[in-house]
């Protein structure tokens, strides 16, 4: 398969102020566009060549393939990344799959609670996740571009806390960006659509 860079499904401006101009331009434009180009060195001639974006990441990770890890791996994340936030976006009205997973969890505000401290929580670079594991909510970090999927989870919503995702906007200040991100921009039809 050969990665693509997609194009943003919104213009650069309209996540500001939670996510400015200029932060998606680096972010998508530059960070992005390396993950895919050199994921598609990486694959070509690879016995990862063939197979699907879920697969190759999952496979790498069973391989200890780490610069596929790191750069297909980021690819997938980033891919929905980009979906899982919108101008209006976040709020507590849950489409109804996403809200029967969060009351089970324990509720919307043990579930925001737990996704900012996992994403504060995880030193240096990586995610924080809401995932699905055995028809469970849970809520996880990962270093670097691993992600749930890897570890046998169905990620469902992630958010980038390596730096070039908020130190032009928010400098040092993770928690900021995080609740901000989780309060304004998360996209939950997209986390309701990967729930399904």
């Amino acid at each position: 398969m050969t990665l693509k860079l997609p194009d943003l499904p919104y213009a650069y401006d309209a996540l500001s102020p939670f996510m400015s101009a200029e932060t998606l331009e680096f972010h998508h434009d530059k960070h992005h566009l390396a993950y895919v180009e050199n994921g598609n060195k990486l694959l070509a001639g690879s016995k990862y060549e063939g197979q699907s974006l879920e697969d190759i990441v999952k496979n790498a990770y069973a391989d200890k393939a780490q610069a596929i890890i790191n750069n297909v791996g980021q690819h997938y994340n980033h891919l929905h990344f980009w979906q899982w936030m919108k101008k209006g976006g976040g709020g507590k009205k849950l489409p109804g799959n996403v809200q029967k997973l969060v009351d089970e969890y324990g509720g919307y505000d043990k579930v925001r609670t737990d996704f900012i401290e996992a994403g504060k929580g995880q030193f240096g670079s990586g995610w924080a996740w809401l995932a699905i594991k055995d028809g469970k909510l849970e809520v996880v970090k990962t270093p670097n571009g691993e992600n749930p999927l890897m570890y046998g989870s169905k990620p469902i919503l992630g958010v980038d806390v390596w730096e070039h995702s908020y130190y032009i906007d928010y400098r040092n200040a993770r928690p900021k960006y995080l609740e901000a991100w989780f309060d304004n921009l998360v996209n939950w039809e997209h986390v309701e659509a990967l729930a399904g």
